[in-house]
């Protein structure tokens, strides 16, 4: 089959011709198919633009800095669990247990150790993850709160109080630049006061 004939037998060439389709002639069915697969994606792609530059401006979570409430927002989460979920579950477990052998720590009983130094109390807010989480300022102080309370009460310094809405914005304004070197150094302090944090 030549390439402008659908005819099962080759097509002869006309005498001084060009190998160029005749005009009018039919494109084969093999032909057409191999260029559909990439006007597909290029049809996608232009629409996909416009779709996901609006889904970064609607959708809060991958919004970096808190903006003022749109119409049309839906309203925020405020169930604490369901923005552990949503924010923080996805690394550490819904159980907090985190993943030690992939380098995600648990918050299990750490969390309150981690208070009992201001360097430590801070640094619970200045995380890659709550940075990046599209919450609020009052939505991360509640939830680091929450956590403290719920996965790491026990190891609460005595007259432990929760996170305030100015606390985060000072803590994070100040986040220290190797975040993984500030974690290292601090649990060293924790662990030579003789605290079991890893």
């Amino acid at each position: 089959m030549s390439m402008w004939c659908s005819r099962p037998k080759p097509c002869p060439l006309p005498p001084g011709g060009t190998g160029r389709r005749p005009k009018g002639a039919r494109v084969s069915t093999a032909r057409r198919l191999r260029w559909q697969p990439l006007v597909a994606a290029l049809a996608l792609a232009t629409m996909a633009v416009p779709v996901l530059a609006q889904m970064a401006n609607n959708n809060p979570v991958s919004v970096q800095v808190a903006r003022a409430p749109q119409a049309g927002d839906p309203p925020p989460i405020t169930n604490l669990r369901s923005l552990y979920v949503l924010h923080c579950a996805g690394c550490h477990s819904r159980d907090a247990s985190g993943y030690p052998e992939k380098g995600v720590p648990s918050m299990r009983g750490a969390l309150g150790h981690f208070s009992t130094v201001p360097e430590g109390r801070a640094f619970l807010v200045q995380v890659p993850g709550v940075n990046n989480a599209g919450l609020s300022d009052e939505q991360i102080a509640q939830l680091t709160s929450w956590m403290v309370r719920q996965f790491s009460a026990d190891t609460a310094p005595a007259g432990w109080v929760p996170y305030t809405a100015a606390e985060v914005v000072a803590a994070r304004a100040q986040r220290p630049a190797d975040i993984a070197a500030a974690r290292a150094a601090i649990v060293a302090r924790l662990q030579r006061d003789g605290l079991d944090v890893r």
